[in-house]
C-alpha cells in the first residue's frame, strides 16, 4: 500500500491506494494552522473508511499548495532581502521592481545591489567587492531580515561570485537562510532572481511545513519513507524541499492534473482544480502537464523556475465574496482553512464561495438554513463572476483555437456550470475531489545531470549519451524501479569562452519508484 496525501490552504486529502493503484479509501479534512492537525485527522480518516496496518504502508507522498497559497495571499512569507550582483550595471532595474507593492511589503523587501556579475561570454563586469557585502549584511542585521536571496548577473554560467557572497553573507548573518539564483531559475535575469527572493521569503515557513508532515507520519505509526511531489511531478526527500521549497511550488496543480489524467482517461486536455483559495488552471499533453517554456506569472511576479504552465486565480471555496448586485467580487482573499470556523453555513459571519455553492444548490455541507436569506439574483451574479474569470483562465491557456476539453478537480469544483463559454462541456470524474492525492501517490521519481561537459569535435553523441546514462543510474538510485526509467528532457548550453567545446548539459530522467517491502513483510522474510 501508498498513501497520498495533498495539503492545500482549506482542506488535507488522502487517498490510500493498493500496490496496483487501486483506491482503497479516500478522505478530505479540513487543514489545521499548524499542519500536523489536518494530516493527523486525514491518517486517521483513512484508518476509519478502511482499516490498514500501518507497517503495511510501503511509502507516504505529499503535495501541498502551502507555499503557492502564501504568496498569492502575502502571508506567513519571512522579512527578505535581494542582493544582486552586477554593478555598475543592471541599477536602472533594482530587485523587486515589477513586483506587486502588497508583496513587497509583505516580505519587508530590501533590495542591495553589489558589484560583481559576469557577461554572458563569462567576461566579469565587476570584481567582488567583500566590503561593500559586509556593510549590506549589517544593513540587513539592522532592517531584521531573516532570509537572503543572492542573485548574480549570468550565474547559471559562472556561479563563482554567488558562492563567494554567500559564505561572507553566512560569516556576518550566521542564523540568516541564503538562497542562490543559479540553483533554482535559468538565464532571464530578472525572473531568475524573482524566483529566488521567492524561494528566500518561504524558507522559514517550509521548515515548519517539513517538520510537520513528519511528526504526523511517524505519530500514525507509518516508519515508511516520506517523499515530496515537486513541481514538474517527481518526488523530492524532505531535505531538499525544506532548502528549496520553490521546487515544491508548483506541486499542488501538478498532482491533480497527473490526477485527472488517471481519473478521466482524458490525456490532453485543460485542468480546473478548484480548492479552497485558488483555481489553478492547466494543460495536459499525452498525460502530462505542459511545462511553462518561458516565464511563469505567480500573484503578479514574473519568475522562471522549471514548473508546470499554471495560471492560479484567486478563486476558491474559501474565497471571500463582496459587492452587490452585478458588481459581486469573489477572491482573491480567502478564510483558507478557517472555512469550518468563519463560513456562514457553519456558523461563522462570512460570506464565502462554499456559502454561494449551498445557496445555490450546488454543495450539501453545513446548514442551509444559514444562507436561505441570501438573494438568488446576487448568488446567480457570484456564480457567473466564477464562471466567467475561470473561462477566461482556460482560453489564456490556450494555445490554439481549438477548444478543449475541460476536466474539473478540486472539492471547489462544485461551483463551475457544467458548461464554460467557450471549453464547451465540463467533465468531472469519480473521485474527482481527491484527484490531487491521487496525483501524488502515482508521482515518479527522477534524477539529473546538470554540469559542464568537454566534448571534442565529433563526440557530442557519445557525451550525451553517457550524460542521459548518468542520470537515469541518478534516478535508479534515487529509487526508481530501473526497468520503467526514461530520458524526460535534455538541455545544452554552449560555453564558448571556455575552451574544449565546453558545455553545459542537464538531462533529467525520471521512473515509477520502486517501493520497499513494507515493514510487515519484512519480518515475514
Amino acid at each position: 500500500m501508498r498513501i497520498g496525501i495533498d495539503v492545500g490552504g482549506t482542506n488535507t486529502d488522502a487517498v490510500l491506494l493498493d500496490d496496483d493503484g487501486s483506491v482503497l479509501a479516500a478522505v478530505k479534512c479540513s487543514t489545521s494552522a499548524d499542519v500536523s492537525g489536518g494530516i493527523v485527522a486525514a491518517l486517521s480518516g483513512l484508518q476509519d473508511r478502511r482499516a490498514f496496518d500501518p507497517a503495511g504502508v510501503r511509502a507516504v507522498m505529499i503535495g501541498t499548495t502551502h507555499f503557492i497559497n502564501a504568496l498569492v495571499e502575502a502571508r506567513r512569507l519571512a522579512p527578505t532581502a535581494a542582493l544582486r550582483l552586477g554593478l555598475p550595471a543592471t541599477a536602472s532595474l533594482p530587485p523587486m521592481v515589477d513586483w506587486p507593492e502588497r508583496l513587497v511589503q509583505a516580505v519587508s523587501g530590501r533590495a542591495y545591489l553589489a558589484h560583481g556579475g559576469h557577461e554572458f561570454d563569462g567576461r566579469t563586469i565587476s570584481a567582488l567587492d567583500e566590503d561593500e557585502l559586509r556593510r549590506h549584511a549589517a544593513d540587513m542585521a539592522a532592517h531584521g531580515v531573516r532570509s537572503v536571496a543572492i542573485t548574480s548577473v549570468f550565474s547559471p554560467v559562472n556561479t563563482e561570485f554567488e558562492l563567494r557572497a554567500a559564505e561572507v553573507l553566512a560569516a556576518e548573518l550566521p542564523h540568516v537562510a541564503i538562497s542562490l539564483s543559479h540553483e533554482i531559475g535559468r538565464i532571464g535575469l530578472l525572473e531568475r532572481e524573482n524566483a529566488t527572493v521567492v524561494n528566500a521569503a518561504l524558507r522559514e515557513l517550509a521548515g515548519g511545513i517539513v517538520d510537520g508532515l513528519r511528526a504526523s507520519v511517524a505519530g500514525a505509526g507509518i516508519d515508511a519513507p516520506i517523499y515530496l511531489s515537486s513541481n514538474d511531478g517527481t518526488l523530492l526527500d524532505v531535505e531538499h524541499a525544506r532548502r528549496y521549497p520553490v521546487s515544491t511550488f508548483a506541486s499542488g496543480p501538478t498532482n491533480s492534473m497527473r490526477g485527472a489524467a488517471v481519473l478521466s482517461g482524458v490525456h490532453t486536455c485543460a485542468v480546473v482544480d478548484v480548492g479552497g483559495t485558488t483555481s489553478d488552471v492547466g494543460v495536459l499533453q499525452r498525460g502530462f502537464p505542459r511545462e511553462a517554456t518561458t516565464e511563469v506569472s505567480v500573484a503578479g511576479i514574473r519568475t522562471n523556475f522549471r514548473m508546470p504552465d499554471v495560471l492560479s486565480i484567486g478563486i476558491g471555496g474559501g474565497s471571500l465574496v463582496r459587492g452587490e448586485g452585478s458588481a459581486v467580487r469573489v477572491g482573491p482573499e480567502s478564510v483558507g482553512f478557517r472555512l469550518v470556523e468563519e463560513a456562514l453555513v457553519f456558523g461563522g459571519s462570512t460570506l464565502t464561495a462554499t456559502d454561494i455553492a449551498v445557496a445555490a444548490g450546488r454543495a450539501d455541507i453545513g446548514d442551509a438554513s444559514r444562507v436561505a436569506h441570501l438573494d438568488p439574483a446576487f448568488v446567480r451574479a457570484a456564480l457567473e463572476r466564477i464562471a466567467v474569470d475561470v473561462a477566461d483562465a482556460v482560453d489564456r491557456m490556450r494555445t490554439s483555437a481549438q477548444p478543449l476539453p475541460v476536466v474539473a478537480v478540486g472539492g471547489g469544483s462544485v461551483l463551475l456550470p457544467d458548461r464554460l463559454a467557450g471549453a464547451g462541456e465540463v467533465l468531472r470524474p469519480e473521485n474527482f475531489a481527491v484527484a490531487n492525492a491521487i496525483g501524488a501517490a502515482i508521482a515518479q521519481v527522477g534524477g539529473e545531470v546538470d554540469r559542464v561537459f568537454s566534448i571534442e569535435p565529433g563526440k557530442r553523441t557519445e557525451v550525451l549519451d553517457t550524460a542521459r546514462a548518468e542520470a537515469a543510474e541518478r534516478a535508479v538510485a534515487a529509487g526508481a524501479d530501473p526497468g520503467t526509467v526514461e530520458v524526460l528532457e535534455v538541455d545544452e548550453v554552449p560555453l564558448p569562452y571556455l575552451p574544449g567545446g565546453a558545455t553545459r548539459i542537464r538531462v533529467k530522467a525520471v521512473g515509477d519508484l520502486q517501493l520497499a517491502p513494507a515493514r510487515r513483510e519484512a519480518v515475514h522474510a
